[in-house]
């Protein structure tokens, strides 16, 4: 059974679900290329308020497919190349998406999957998963934005003893060093991340968006462009109706109606 990126819309939120259970969810072209139309489609969407990333099968993800790695040997260089590229165009568009993404994450997390996993917004783990940055492991070096995602988020030594370790590391661990938004029960990641995502979904669309490139900028500014940048968000964001209604459900002590 070839490997699928299924999609489904609930109550607001764009549910993308990496299906190929045979090779516990290993990554493939095909995924990168589904995984990037179908950001493209939810950003016109006005109904998709944001996106959730998991896999089927009580795992998240494998990382690469081991055997196609194999077989790209074979190839010349340029083969593997391309992927990697499809794979990273896939990243890049997580993180410049203009609605939050969250990564719902059950059993194994592996290399590429954790990458994966790195590049969305908010990640919930169930408190059985299991992450670990396999590359090493095989004679390999990370991709999918792996090293700049751990060396952000992560001192630079406990970021290098995952990479070069390969050790597994459990959610509860990560939700101690901040990289884990939340910890579920086993079983119950998805259904804790899609009330995480009702709880974005509430929320002024436009501002999510500005905060999420104004944190996309931030470790890349100084303060004097961020301070700009901030004044240019807000303004924008004080001039578009959603402020109106905002403002005024405070004052009128009511839910807000955001558009």
């Amino acid at each position: 059974m070839p490997a699928t990126l299924q999609t489904r819309l609930e109550s607001g939120t764009l549910v993308l679900t990496i299906h190929n259970p045979e090779q516990r969810n290993a990554l493939a072209p095909e995924i990168y290329v589904a995984g990037l139309e179908a950001l493209i489609a939810a950003e016109r969407n006005a109904e998709v308020r944001s996106v959730i990333l998991t896999g089927a099968g009580g795992t998240f993800c494998a990382g690469g497919n081991l055997q196609r790695l194999l077989a790209n040997r074979q190839q010349p260089p340029e083969v593997q190349a391309d992927s990697i590229e499809a794979l990273h165009s896939w990243i890049e568009a997580i993180r410049s998406f203009p609605k939050p993404v969250i990564a719902a994450v059950e059993g194994a997390c592996a290399g590429a999957g954790f990458s994966l996993a790195l590049a969305c917004d908010l990640l919930v783990a169930a408190r059985d998963a299991v992450f670990v940055m396999a590359y090493v492991n095989v004679g390999l070096s990370p991709d999918g934005g792996a090293t700049w995602s751990l060396l952000r988020q992560l001192p630079r030594a406990t970021a290098l003893q995952l990479l070069m370790l390969g050790e597994r590391i459990g959610a509860e661990r990560l939700h101690q060093l901040g990289l884990v938004t939340a910890v579920s029960a086993a079983g119950a990641a998805l259904t804790d991340a899609l009330a995480l995502a009702e709880r974005l979904n509430a929320k002024a669309p436009n501002a999510l968006a500005s905060i999420k490139a104004l944190a996309n900028d931030a470790l890349e500014h100084g303060l004097a462009r961020q301070l700009r940048d901030e004044r240019d968000h807000f303004v924008r964001n004080l001039h578009h109706p959603n402020a109106g209604e905002g403002i005024q459900a405070f004052l009128d002590k009511r839910a807000p109606r955001y558009r």
